[in-house]
């Protein structure tokens, strides 16, 4: 029988041929055609924030290759929230009209465009990972980073500056400007980050988050910056489009943010207007001890899904077909979110289709390679 959640079909809810990988999903206003998301992978190829021709073909060949939802990377809220000079950028309104060439080529191809907004926070001014990744010094073209606390992410890091409440509002404030602008640019799904380490999670975790004020502390005055910022987000963001949260469901360490935490936080979301947790782990400690293994974040998208009441999705190490169409089908998670997957294979839902069985339609330039 047909479970729902949060008035949303879900368990049970399968395509024409049986598949629930392959079932269309309801948020608000948006189908999604499917339940395979392009989970967002940082691709470090901007200059001063601006989209180009990189992200449209990257973003781009997925929609193409049958995703039911796209989402664009680690996209910084203001120029020292990047990770590296190579982040993409939505802090000025001249982002817009690059990331909206992106956002109608998705859904031209019947995928809906996401976009991710995110603040580095303590793990900001770093190079690019195939350069090294190390932090990039002030003297040496770098920025100050900043944090909930002066502690840096590994004890020879540049230490962060605390910031200060006037600080906090304008940050709050800058993800709503982003909201803005991703609404102006045509995405229809936007998903704050606030996972591996980066500002959002910065306050939420005992481990980086030191503060005696209003945002630190017990936990409702850690997981209070989130909030402000998804009220901030779902006020511009249109009650008729689909707003996700991404969280490290554990630090995986001791004294750090567990994953009753994250069901405590999930259930605060949802009824700030939050429509799907999608769960990562991790991140935030660099002596962290991760189990990777097959799905191993899975769990935690079905407790999540299960004792929080809203919909989850499911990301990590998630590369057949079959263990997709399970975690669906039984109801751990309601989307699955794939990165390394989807590099190494931009067509991946194409072919999940033929060995599920799905009559899936390619766009018509390549139906010669999929016949009937």
């Amino acid at each position: 029988m047909m479970e729902t959640l949060q008035g949303q079909q879900t368990v049970g809810a399968r395509s024409a041929s049986g598949s629930s990988l392959f079932a269309p999903l309801k948020i608000r206003d948006i189908t999604f055609r499917n339940r395979i998301a392009v989970s967002p992978m940082c691709e470090y190829s901007s200059d001063d924030g601006f989209a180009n021709d990189w992200h449209l073909v990257h973003l781009g060949s997925r929609a193409v290759g049958g995703a039911g939802l796209v989402i664009a990377e680690a996209t910084a809220v203001e120029a020292r929230g990047r990770i590296t000079p190579g982040d993409l950028g939505i802090w000025k309104d001249e982002h817009i009209e690059r990331l909206a060439r992106i956002a109608a080529f998705v859904k031209q191809q019947g995928a809906a465009p996401g976009i991710q907004i995110a603040h580095a926070g303590r793990k900001g001014s770093c190079h690019v990972p195939w350069d090294g990744g190390d932090p990039i010094l002030e003297h040496a073209g770098g920025w100050q980073t900043v944090a909930p606390s002066p502690v840096p992410f590994r004890k020879t890091d540049p230490v962060p500056s605390e910031l200060d409440t006037n600080d906090i509002h304008a940050i709050v404030g800058a993800f709503a400007m982003a909201a803005g602008r991703a609404l102006a640019a045509g995405f229809e799904i936007v998903e704050i980050h606030s996972a591996h380490g980066y500002l959002l999670h910065e306050f939420l975790s005992p481990l980086s988050n030191l503060r005696t004020d209003e945002y630190g502390g017990p936990f409702e005055n850690r997981i209070r910056l989130l909030l402000e910022v998804t009220d901030a987000v779902r006020a511009v963001w249109p009650e008729r489009l689909p707003l996700f949260v991404r969280i490290s469901a554990t630090d995986w360490k001791e004294g750090g943010w567990t994953i009753d935490d994250s069901v405590m936080l999930a259930t605060r979301l949802r009824s700030k207007g939050v429509d799907l947790i999608d769960c990562s782990s991790g991140g935030l400690a660099v002596d962290a001890k991760v189990p990777a293994v097959p799905a191993y974040q899975t769990p935690f998208a079905e407790r999540i899904r299960r004792e929080a009441d809203i919909l989850t999705g499911a990301v990590g190490l998630i590369t057949e077909p079959l263990q997709a169409d399970g975690i669906i089908r039984s109801g751990q998670a309601d989307m699955i979110l794939l990165a390394r997957e989807f590099l190494r294979d931009p067509y991946w839902p194409l072919h999940a289709s033929r060995v599920l069985g799905v009559a899936t339609e390619p766009p018509v330039q390549y139906s010669r390679a999929f016949p009937k």
